[in-house]
């Protein structure tokens, strides 16, 4: 018995550090760091751009606003919209504007103003004729008395009454035609305030006026699409050129100081539609006010952007696209995605991905944009950056995610 009591107590011995060392091995699994999941970015050398994106919309360079010169009828179009034109072709037809209609009390009135129109002109008539009369006896009397003159049988003042009288007479007779003119005119006008203008089925009515396109290019818009009655100055339609177009994109004024004329540019139309290449050509020098999505005033400016006219031929006026207008360009830069940086007081630092551990490292940077930032010290191409890292302590185990 004295033999087995040292073995039964070398046996729980045994017993019990196996025992504890199995506990210190679960204690030590269940509370060592355990790697987490992140994404993961690999530091390289390619050219950074810095860019301002907006939305803006195509238009035409040129577009022809095609207006009645004067009040007049309008024929239906035959044009649509989307019609191919060219310059010199009909795109419109203007006629006289028909008179109003004459009710029985008015056309009573005007027929009277007829008959006393024309009772004036039959007195101007008469007028003339008696004139006419006067005239002759004016002359007759003028040459007997230069007769008498020349064998001195008057004096030569009663030769000079009777040259005078037919002056006076002449001149009478000429107030009297130009009344009688007058009368004429009166005459007419009172019968033409009495007519009405019905023209016969398929006489062309007088005074067609037919307006003609100033350039080869596509019908845009039709202001009126029916036979219609229109004024002078009002638009008819549209046209331009849907092969001349630029865009006209919007930024902030504070981004505006940034782009320079002749800065390349890309546009989007979205879905399939290949990108489109451009360049600045003008930035205009009055701000507009605009309000934005989220209710706040801001102060823009509209930057015009000259396309390529082969590349815009499947895009039309008003179209929206997007816009990414370059700023600043640099070559061979170290460039690191902007989602890895974490700023630590006034300095900044990544995480680098070292031996499956996160090893925090200071970092200075040059210039940056919404995604990468072009690095001056700190990293070299290569190394392997965690994004997003949030509150990541030194020595975290990490793992990188599968997509």
């Amino acid at each position: 018995m004295n033999k087995q009591q040292p073995q039964k107590k070398w046996r729980r011995w045994l017993v019990g550090a196996a025992l504890l060392v199995a506990a210190s091995a679960l204690a030590y699994v269940a509370y060592r760091p355990r790697p987490i999941d992140v994404e993961v970015a690999t530091v390289r050398m390619d050219n950074f751009e810095q860019a301002i994106e907006e939305d803006g919309q195509l238009r035409l360079k040129n577009r022809y606003v095609i207006a009645a010169p004067t009040s007049a009828a309008l024929l239906r179009p035959t044009l649509k919209v989307g019609d191919l034109v060219r310059a010199g072709d009909a795109v419109a037809t203007l006629v006289p504007v028909a008179p109003q209609m004459i009710d029985a009390r008015t056309r009573t009135v005007l027929q009277q103003r007829v008959g006393s129109a024309d009772a004036a002109r039959q007195a101007a008539a008469a007028q003339v004729l008696k004139l006419q009369a006067a005239l002759a006896q004016a002359t007759l009397e003028a040459q007997r008395a230069e007769q008498l003159a020349q064998a001195n049988f008057i004096a030569p003042s009663a030769r000079d009454q009777a040259n005078l009288a037919r002056q006076t007479a002449q001149e009478a007779l000429n107030v009297a035609r130009a009344e009688q003119s007058a009368a004429d005119f009166a005459l007419a006008e009172a019968r033409a305030a009495l007519s009405r203008s019905e023209p016969s089925a398929g006489t062309p009515a007088a005074g067609v006026w037919t307006l003609n396109s100033p350039v080869n290019g596509q019908v845009l818009k039709l202001h009126q699409d029916s036979a219609t009655t229109v004024t002078g100055g009002q638009p008819l339609l549209d046209i331009g050129d849907t092969g001349a177009l630029e865009a006209v994109i919007d930024v902030l004024s504070s981004e505006a100081l940034q782009i320079r004329v002749g800065a390349a540019v890309q546009l989007s139309a979205g879905g399939s539609a290949k990108p489109l290449s451009g360049r600045v050509s003008r930035i205009e020098p009055a701000a507009f006010t605009k309000v934005s999505a989220l209710g706040i005033e801001e102060q823009r400016v509209n930057v015009i952007v000259d396309l390529d006219a082969r590349e815009a031929q499947r895009l039309g006026d008003g179209f929206r696209v997007d816009a990414r207008i370059l700023v600043f360009s640099q070559a061979d830069a170290l460039l690191v995605p902007t989602a890895a940086l974490v700023r630590q007081g006034e300095q900044w630092r990544v995480f680098v991905v070292d031996s499956n551990r996160a090893a925090p490292r200071q970092v200075q940077w040059q210039e940056r944009n919404t995604d990468v930032t072009w690095i001056k010290e700190g990293l070299k191409a290569g190394d392997t950056v965690v994004l997003y890292p949030g509150s990541m302590v030194e020595g975290q185990p990490v793992r990188q995610r599968k997509p």
